[in-house]
């Protein structure tokens, strides 16, 4: 009886998937419809849930191989909001806290305590976008993806119909608009 044998990381391949003509309608649909939901959240906060939807569909574009080469340095969304890194900073200072508290003498112990709750402080006033990826990254993202499906609209590779070429060039400029309206409105807003 022998045993299938194992495959390793180098010897994976990742499969790409043909980006046919409805694929590429798909895509700017949902373009499109992603750029409006965007439009409905805070733009300076980082949204897990949005993170996660973003890295799905990343995912499955990255797997386009007439797409994968001009997306190569866009990186993935880092899901992290500010509670969990306050969470994070809390749980580690009340262990620390416990751990060390009776080895230190308590004029010692009490400047480490009040010094942390400081440092607590400040790390909650340090921009959520240092550490996460906020709607407004993830709006650039997609605008990226959008140049890039226009790019390659524009190439003429697909072969759309007139019709179909139209409906598409629509989808990606409505998107392209949204996207550029809502980081433009974000950065007006520290202006």
């Amino acid at each position: 009886m022998s045993t299938p044998p194992s495959t390793t990381a180098t010897e994976r391949t990742v499969t790409s998937t043909v980006l046919t003509r409805s694929a590429f309608y798909a895509l700017a649909e949902y373009c499109r419809d992603y750029a409006l939901e965007l439009a409905a959240h805070d733009q300076t906060r980082v949204n897990l849930q949005q993170c996660h939807q973003f890295n799905q569909w990343f995912r499955q574009v990255r797997n386009y191989p007439a797409l994968a080469p001009s997306l190569r340095s866009l990186k993935s969304a880092r899901p992290i909001a500010r509670w969990q890194v306050m969470t994070l900073a809390a749980v580690c200072g009340v262990v620390l806290f416990f751990a060390l508290g009776s080895r230190f003498p308590r004029l010692t112990h009490l400047f480490f305590v009040s010094g942390y709750f400081f440092l607590l402080i400040g790390l909650y006033f340090v921009p959520e976008r240092l550490y996460g990826t906020t709607v407004e990254q993830i709006e650039g993202k997609v605008l990226r993806v959008v140049d890039t499906l226009e790019t390659l609209l524009m190439s003429g590779s697909m072969e759309f119909t007139e019709a179909a070429f139209f409906q598409v060039k629509e989808n990606l400029q409505v998107a392209r608009r949204e996207l550029r309206q809502q980081i433009d409105l974000a950065h007006r807003r520290w202006r």
